[in-house]
């Protein structure tokens, strides 16, 4: 007898909440665990995917840390860890484990729908953490409070923003700024807090349906098309990895992420098929 299960990773994720016929024991199901802010376009591959194939199962967990989701990968209680930006290629590789990557994706300033600011300097998004600017009517905007968000200092967004804009690298942020754990808190928090600014993904953008914008930076627009031209720098990578020999539903749904499907779903999805 199948199951039905529900997976939900907040208003934001992905368009991510969908409902499956599971039989696990029947398909094979597919567990992934990891970067949260890989997750919303691991779930909008994952939807596809069953959409394709009916039988498929997947589960998401709630955002293991690096340490803990290749533990967790090493000792066969996920199949799919997730992960990003820094990951070591040659160290995974000789524990037995095989790095795929998926995708290359625009870190972004998103902003709320109230907002009609489409581009800002690195100066004007240094002096927005700063607490230098606290109202959008200093940027050409309406006289609407700035609610500024950010990720921990250890997450990949924060990392490549920091070094990606140089006032920004050693800045002292406003006490503020209220940073957001996950990648899904980020997503819900651009989405529903009038005049909020945060760095997330273009894969969010793409899945809020109009209700967070990306700004561009310096008058360069975060398109996939400029990714790939390295015209917009501020980037992250996006991986799956497996175990050596995983199992043959893993190795289904990672040809299915690497192909020609796959492929549309990622760049439907805001983000560039690493090919």
């Amino acid at each position: 007898m199948c199951n039905i299960w529900r997976m939900q990773f907040g208003a934001m994720v992905a368009g991510a909440i969908f409902t499956a016929s599971v039989c696990a024991q029947e398909a094979g199901k597919v567990v992934l665990d990891g970067s949260t802010g890989v997750m919303p376009l691991a779930s909008a591959l994952a939807k596809a995917y069953q959409a394709r194939n009916p039988d498929a199962a997947f589960e998401f967990g709630k955002g293991l840390g690096t340490k803990a989701r290749f533990q967790a990968l090493a000792d066969g209680k996920i199949d799919v860890a997730l992960a990003s930006h820094g990951l070591r290629v040659d160290e995974l590789t000789k524990q037995g484990m095989i790095v795929h990557e998926i995708a290359r994706i625009a870190v972004v300033f998103g902003v709320n729908e109230t907002v009609p600011v489409s581009n800002l300097t690195g100066q004007q998004v240094c002096d927005i953490y700063s607490g230098k600017i606290t109202n959008w009517k200093a940027l050409g905007g309406p006289d609407l409070e700035i609610a500024v968000r950010t990720r921990p200092e250890s997450e990949v967004d924060t990392e490549v923003v920091r070094d990606g804009i140089a006032c920004l690298k050693d800045l002292k942020m406003a006490g503020s700024v209220k940073a957001m754990p996950k990648s899904g808190d980020m997503a819900q928090e651009l989405a529903v807090v009038p005049g909020a600014i945060g760095m997330t993904s273009m894969t969010v953008v793409e899945q809020s349906k109009g209700k967070i914008k990306a700004a561009a930076l310096n008058g360069t627009a975060p398109s996939a098309d400029n990714v790939k031209r390295k015209v917009y720098t501020l980037i992250r990578e996006s991986y799956f990895v497996t175990r050596g020999s995983p199992s043959t539903a893993v190795a289904r749904f990672i040809e299915f992420t690497r192909g020609s499907s796959g492929d549309d779903v990622i760049a439907a999805n805001g983000a560039l098929p690493a090919k």
